[in-house]
């Protein structure tokens, strides 16, 4: 959307004001008795209180009305969305997935929060560890209602149309070939701009983070400075007939009245922020002389477990690259993985199977279930002339390496 301002930068301690009202941040505190226009000050914590200095994630806002004006939360159906994985038995077979339906708007209209449809999943919200993996599939925009993730945290990756993220904030656009990442506890609204339809990856008890690189050095892979986050922007508008806060809570959805659009943010400050990300900003690595460095090289985003070098869950696209390797079996080479893969694709082919695998669609190989390229793949680059080649031109690919054991309830 034209006129849509960002500040770059991860994790960096952001501050910002609506330009229509100047000097809304309070200088020198955070929580003075009276706050400039008479806002409430009100503090979002990511992260407990004493958590180390370099992982201590919070923000404070600034609105026009504290969020805790609300009426009682009840339950509301859940949908397509779950986390009841002891009702799904496993299956270790490689899965696939066809492109998953759009409903159609002359049919019925579907909005972010009622198109959400989850696919698979492991561990426990309610113990803070876990990942689950949704799709979204919707034709209308929310109107009058907005979602909160209390569980964890969404990186949305949008596959078919462009989506408008009002977050308190502010608004990201957010296009196909890009990501999001909406915080735990964060409220956010999408509209859309015709049938839409995108992947959803949620981690429990961790936040996504830049992989370290290690011996690669000070740069390379996603570069922090392409990362963009909102500027403050704000809306003080009354909801005569009720606004709607839908809570994902402990793996159920629950709902509350207010009578006001909680998008009433007027200045934040702090590190605690939604965020964006073009893919076509990711620097690749790859190999030069022959072999495959492991896909692990292709990581974007990771969820930390406690585990030193295991995560949660690793976000990792296959890009638009050369491939210049001699001597080598250049498609991804066969194996057992003691994580789980979840791929999907947002635009072209994947090289190690061209035919079948769909942008919309998904596959996962669970742990230790082998897979790799198709016959016909392995036929053709086992006798190929090996010669400088663009890898994937005009293709997006996105994979989730995880840890656990993955149960799948579609």
């Amino acid at each position: 959307m034209a006129g849509l301002k960002y500040m770059s930068g991860f994790g960096n301690e952001f501050s910002s004001e609506d330009p229509r009202c100047p000097g809304s941040l309070p200088e020198g505190q955070n929580n003075p008795q009276v706050c400039p226009y008479g806002l409430y000050a009100e503090q979002l914590s990511g992260s407990a209180f004493t958590c180390p200095r370099p992982a201590n994630k919070r923000s404070w806002l600034y609105r026009i009305l504290p969020s805790v004006k609300h009426k009682p939360f009840t339950a509301m159906p859940c949908g397509n969305l779950t986390e009841n994985w002891n009702e799904a038995e496993p299956d270790p077979n490689q899965l696939r997935w066809l492109p998953f339906t759009i409903p159609k708007s002359t049919v019925k209209k579907v909005d972010f929060a009622a198109g959400l449809h989850t696919v698979c999943g492991a561990g426990d919200a309610k113990s803070r560890n876990g990942i689950g993996i949704h799709m979204y599939t919707c034709n209308t925009s929310m109107v009058d209602r907005c979602f909160n993730n209390s569980d964890g945290d969404f990186l949305i990756v949008p596959q078919q149309g462009e989506i408008l993220i009002t977050t308190e904030f502010g608004k990201m656009m957010v296009e196909p070939n890009e990501i999001c990442v909406i915080q735990q506890g964060m409220r956010f609204s999408v509209d859309v701009f015709g049938e839409s339809r995108g992947y959803i990856l949620e981690v429990y008890g961790a936040h996504f983070e830049l992989p370290d690189l290690g011996p690669i050095g000070a740069n390379g892979l996603a570069n922090p400075r392409d990362f963009l986050c909102p500027v403050a922007w704000y809306e003080d508008r009354r909801v005569a007939t009720g606004y709607t806060i839908i809570n994902k809570y402990q793996g159920k959805l629950f709902a509350c009245q207010q009578d006001f659009s909680p998008f009433n943010v007027v200045a934040w400050h702090g590190n605690y922020t939604p965020y964006k990300y073009n893919l076509k900003n990711f620097m690749v690595i790859n190999c030069v002389a022959f072999d495959h460095a492991d896909p692990s090289i292709f990581t974007v985003l990771t969820a930390k477990s406690t585990r030193p070098g295991v995560a949660i869950a690793d976000f990792v696209i296959f890009p638009p690259r050369w491939g210049v390797a001699d001597h080598t079996f250049r498609p991804p080479y066969y194996h057992r993985n003691c994580m789980s893969e979840f791929m999907g694709l947002i635009k072209g082919h994947y090289e190690a199977k061209e035919e079948g695998f769909q942008p919309g669609g998904a596959s996962l190989h669970s742990i230790m279930t082998p897979h790799g390229p198709d016959a016909e793949c392995f036929e053709k680059n086992s006798t190929s002339e090996l010669k400088p080649e663009r890898v994937a031109e005009g293709t997006m690919v996105k994979k989730k390496y995880k840890s656990k054991i993955l149960y799948f309830t579609v």
